[in-house]
């Protein structure tokens, strides 16, 4: 059984319509997607789909991404680490949450503010750097620049037209997102496509990738968010995983609370492309 909603949350004066979709009956699970151009709660759906059994699992958008018109707005980190305040405050306490790349560095942040908030802690592919800055070994102020060029109505539109496009998205994807190419057929570009295409879709697409959306500034600040949680920690990524961004994960292995899974498969979308292996890790670590 699936259930389709919606929910508003205002943010600055802006009300912003977010879709939120559940699955299975049981405990609560909440599944916080990735923040990239592709990104929505449908991603999550082949992993809830493995946790229904067991499980209810509400996927819920991020402010800025989704499949709905989207305000323009200067998304910045402090509206997203307030959307989950309220996220978890409006659902029913969960039994754990699932946060996917940059989800997992806001998740960190919430539950070492307020522990037991979110129940036990599953990061996927966890990462606090948006791409660029990974790319180029840090911040560059020019990455500002560029996202508030992208607002401007027509120069910004074309410009991120340039690099969020069919043959981008292709090159992402073989590069650093799934393992087969080939998972990216034709149906599933066609998703990815319609996420890129929607009203406002720009004004936080860009800002990820420049990093203005990253949940921490630096490695030190990311281990010592997470040195802080002090609910049980489960981090899960893929073996093809790339290596800058193995590195990131890889920080969090020696703390006492945090369990680790490396998959034999997999890149940052794991969860995504090798479900039924992200769902096994998950179960067992609920188990316990």
């Amino acid at each position: 059984m699936v259930t389709v909603e919606r929910i508003e949350w205002s943010w600055r004066d802006r009300t912003v319509t977010l879709g939120i979709d559940t699955r299975g009956e049981g405990p609560t699970v909440l599944m916080l997607p990735a923040l990239s151009s592709i990104s929505t709660r449908f991603e999550m759906r082949p992993l809830a789909d493995k946790l229904a059994p067991a499980f209810a699992s509400v996927a819920v958008d991020w402010p800025g991404f989704g499949d709905n018109p989207r305000p323009a707005i200067a998304w910045d980190p402090d509206a997203y680490r307030n959307f989950l305040a309220y996220i978890l405050q409006k659902l029913p306490k969960p039994t754990a949450t699932v946060a996917v790349g940059h989800a997992a560095g806001y998740l960190l942040t919430h539950a070492a503010e307020h522990p037991g908030s979110a129940g036990k802690l599953c990061l996927i592919a966890p990462t606090w750097r948006g791409p660029l800055p990974t790319m180029m070994g840090g911040r560059r102020a020019v990455f500002g620049f560029v996202s508030r060029l992208v607002d401007l109505p027509i120069v910004g539109a074309a410009l991120y037209r340039l690099n969020v496009n069919q043959p981008m998205i292709r090159m992402m994807a073989k590069g650093h997102v799934y393992a087969d190419p080939a998972w990216l057929d034709q149906r599933r570009l066609a998703e990815k496509l319609a996420v890129t295409n929607a009203t406002g879709a720009r004004h936080a697409s860009v800002r990820f990738v420049a990093g203005e959306l990253d949940p921490m500034s630096s490695r030190e600040l990311f281990l010592a968010t997470a040195e802080q949680v002090t609910d049980p920690i489960l981090v899960v990524y893929g073996a093809a995983t790339p290596g800058r961004s193995k590195a990131e994960m890889e920080v969090l292995r020696n703390l006492p609370n945090v369990q680790f899974r490396e998959l034999p498969v997999g890149k940052l979308a794991v969860h995504e492309e090798f479900p039924e292996y992200v769902a096994d890790a998950i179960q067992s670590f609920l188990r316990q």
